[in-house]
Formats: structure tokens, C-alpha cells, sequence
């Protein structure tokens, strides 16, 4: 236990001595890193650069959220170019066709909702999918970027209100419970998809009663109907 803790020790102050030369530029470099080649301890090294400077908390939530925008643009070339290829020899005939079935319903939440959860998503294979069902390279940035944005901005404020060592928890609770952690996600999305549904309906509604009420309105109309 003791090699294990030395070793990922080690390992953490290799990567800040990395990021050390570039400022806070290295949220932006070691997210672009994350999102394109390999996955690497993003929440702890995100959640230290706000803990050291929680002045600017929005300038690195923005520069992560950024990094994997911009580094996820070499997977977006791969499965542009072949990623459906990939994708069949992956996964079975029923699973393609599911997601391909939820990118042609909903490519956007299909993609930025996945981009807010932290690991074990298997977020670099949703990736792939976007690219090679296609879907426009404006909206897969954007979505990228939402979502990121969206779990670093939280992140960061559960750094600043409970300290770094909670982030350390809550990717324990992420990495053994994650099945459960996803379906509370879920069910807290459609939940917020319903309440906005209905917000917009009854905004409309209101709208309408104002515009049959209005005397001025009538008065067109029955001009206009004349």
C-alpha cells in the first residue's frame, strides 16, 4: 500500500512539475492532452489550480472546458474519417444502432451530457460516435465545451466550499458507484427537461392571453378583417 501511495505520489508531482513552466496555461495544455491521446487525473488537477488561486476560478474552469474542446478535435478527425467502422467492430449490431438512434434524436444532449460526468464515462468512445454519425463540427465543439464547462464550474465550487480532498471523494464515490451516479444524473436531466418544457408552454400560454386581450390587437383584427 505504501509503493502504491509513493508511486501515485510521485506520479502527481511529476505532472505538476510539467505544468509548472506554462502557468495557467497548463489547465488548457493538460486538458487538450486528456481529451486527444490519454486520460489523466483531470478533477484533482483542476480542483488544485482554483484551490491555489480561487481568485481565478472562472479563467481555469473556462481554459478546461476549453483544453478538451480543442483536444477532442483528433478524435473528431478519427471517427470522421473511420470512426463508424471502428464503432461496428466495438460494439454489437443492437448497442450501434441505440446509439445511433439517440445522435439522430438528440446529437447535441447526446454528447454534452456524457461530457459533464467525470470517469469512468467512457466519454472518448461518445466522442468517436458524434464524429461518425456526422455531426456538425460547430455543435460538437459547442456541446463539448457546455459540458465541460458545466463539470468544471461545479467542481470548482465543491473545491472552494469543501477543499481539494472532497474532489478525492467524490471520484471514489464516481469509481464504485458509478451506475447509481448515473442514473441520479439521468433522472435529474429529465426532471430539468420537464420543468423547462413546461416553463416554456406556460410563458406561451401567458402570451397569448395577453394578446387576446389587448384591445389594440382586436381592433386590428377586426380592421383587418373588414
Amino acid at each position: 500500500m505504501k509503493t502504491i501511495t509513493h508511486i501515485v505520489s510521485a506520479y502527481g508531482k511529476w505532472i505538476w512539475g510539467l505544468l509548472a513552466p506554462l502557468g495557467i496555461w497548463g489547465v488548457f495544455a493538460i486538458a487538450a492532452v486528456d481529451a486527444a491521446f490519454m486520460g489523466l487525473p483531470m478533477d484533482p488537477i483542476v480542483a488544485g489550480y482554483i484551490y491555489k488561486d480561487p481568485n481565478g476560478f472562472l479563467i481555469y474552469v473556462l481554459l478546461a472546458a476549453s483544453g478538451s474542446a480543442v483536444g477532442s478535435i483528433v478524435l473528431y478527425v478519427i471517427g470522421y474519417t473511420g470512426g463508424e467502422m471502428l464503432l461496428r467492430k466495438r460494439l454489437s449490431p443492437e448497442r450501434f444502432q441505440k446509439i445511433h438512434a439517440s445522435f439522430d434524436k438528440h446529437e447535441f444532449w447526446a454528447l454534452m451530457f456524457p461530457a459533464m460526468l467525470p470517469p469512468p464515462t467512457p466519454f472518448k468512445a461518445v466522442v468517436l460516435a458524434a464524429a461518425a454519425f456526422e455531426m456538425s463540427f460547430p455543435r460538437f465543439l459547442l456541446a463539448i465545451f457546455a459540458g465541460r464547462f458545466f463539470r468544471f464550474l461545479i467542481l470548482g465550487w465543491l473545491t472552494l466550499r469543501f477543499g481539494p480532498k472532497f474532489v478525492e471523494l467524490s471520484g471514489h464515490v464516481f469509481a464504485h458507484h458509478f451506475k447509481w451516479v448515473l442514473i441520479a444524473a439521468a433522472v435529474g436531466l429529465v426532471l430539468w427537461l420537464l420543468w423547462r418544457r413546461r416553463a416554456a408552454k406556460r410563458t406561451a400560454a401567458k402570451q397569448n392571453a395577453a394578446g387576446t386581450g389587448n384591445p389594440a390587437l382586436r381592433s386590428e383584427e377586426k380592421s383587418s378583417g373588414a
